[in-house]
């Protein structure tokens, strides 16, 4: 099988712009991304991660730099473009990975009221979710 940089995408909310909301949300999202994908964090490129003007007390990248395996993979947080009546308090992921798997196969949680934002991939996974 041919190895192909592939792009993993997820997002999810926090209900308030606290330390630990946003701690609780950034690790339930990337601990459903490294389970449902099988990470080999060695082939890990880079992760950048958005967040709403309304989330400002805490970087999600300082996050995922405490979790193992995640001390050399380069991290990047920005914020996202405000557009008027979008989703708020909400926390995107985009990781890039080398890796064997075709893009069919990758897992993207959208998560909470971020599952909003991508029907189509939530009703697909879930019906293809071992129960």
């Amino acid at each position: 099988m041919e190895w192909r940089v592939r792009a993993i995408r997820g997002a999810t909310t926090v209900s308030e712009n606290t330390v630990a909301a946003i701690r609780d949300a950034v690790t339930e999202l990337l601990d459903e991304i490294e389970t449902h994908n099988q990470i080999d964090h060695e082939e890990m490129i880079s992760v950048i991660f958005t967040t709403t003007r309304d989330l400002d007390t805490i970087f999600p990248a300082a996050i995922a730099r405490e979790r193992p395996h995640w001390d050399n993979v380069a991290l990047l947080d920005l914020q996202q473009m405000h557009v008027e009546g979008s989703l708020e308090r909400c926390i995107r992921c985009l990781i890039h990975i080398n890796t064997p798997v075709s893009q069919t196969e990758i897992y993207h949680p959208y998560l909470r009221q971020a599952k909003n934002l991508r029907p189509d991939w939530s009703l697909a996974q879930l019906s293809s979710s071992p129960l």
